[in-house]
């Protein structure tokens, strides 16, 4: 396992900012952001230019990229603008992809249809999908993610703890979703607030780090904190990666 950190957690810096700013709290690998409504590189991009996407993402002042968020706009180029994410991913070597859920209310088997053609589509280059496990989304709940990833062959997870502890199904075991788990987003929460100062949460990270290891994972950590009103953000992200690196 490693420690890496998402781009998400800087969003008043651009691009060019992030990247040099991201070496000075030593952290040495990253997650990129694909997202059509961000300031990065959006899907579309990628679809309409996918030889200058590829560019744009070797050019990471030599951090080392553990796995692409992919977040797509719905409409009649869904799927299309994924395989050329797909395509941009296995140029510059990152494996995991990471896709939200559908939200609350989503028939089960339209989800399961959607997650059955982007795993298909990822796995021809390659690509493994990790559905995100967050609050108001049908992973919301571990029991359901489970279910997907059963009916769903090659499906993974992108783990974030913090939604089962704040989430309406707080308190339950997660034990059942490390199996499946392809990538982790981490902060410091509660059972009222999402985020919260490193060290005044309830997030166990060496138990968590444990249960890991017991399925064999040895990917990425993901720091994926926003800043915190009154607080220094560069002093919570240095306390994050130096608390998860002697963890491990």
């Amino acid at each position: 396992m490693f420690v890496s950190v998402s781009t998400e957690c800087f969003p008043d810096m651009s691009p060019d900012e992030v990247l040099e700013f991201i070496p000075g709290l030593e952290y040495t690998a990253i997650e990129l952001p694909i997202h059509e409504t961000g300031n990065w590189l959006k899907p579309s991009d990628v679809y309409n230019d996918l030889e200058r996407s590829i560019r744009f993402c070797r050019d990471t002042h030599r951090l080392d990229i553990a796995a692409l968020s992919i977040d797509l706009a719905p409409g009649p180029t869904y799927y299309d603008h994924f395989a050329a994410c797909c395509k941009m991913a296995k140029a510059i070597k990152v494996v995991t992809l990471i896709v939200p859920c559908s939200e609350l209310g989503t028939p089960f088997n339209e989800e399961i249809e959607r997650l059955r053609k982007l795993v298909e589509i990822a796995s021809l280059e390659g690509s493994v999908v990790g559905l995100k496990t967050q609050i108001g989304r049908m992973s919301q709940d571990p029991d359901t993610a489970v279910v997907l990833c059963d009916n769903v062959k090659g499906l993974r997870l992108t783990l974030d703890p913090s939604h089962y502890i704040t989430g309406p199904h707080q308190g339950g075991n997660i034990e059942k979703v490390m199996k499946y788990v392809q990538h982790v987003h981490l902060r410091d929460s509660t059972k009222q607030k999402l985020q919260v100062r490193v060290g005044q949460g309830e997030v166990d990270y060496g138990k968590l780090i444990q249960q890991l290891g017991k399925v064999g994972y040895d990917r990425a950590l993901s720091v994926h904190m926003l800043p915190l009103e009154g607080y220094d953000h560069r002093s919570e992200m240095r306390k994050m990666r130096l608390l998860l690196e002697s963890l491990l």
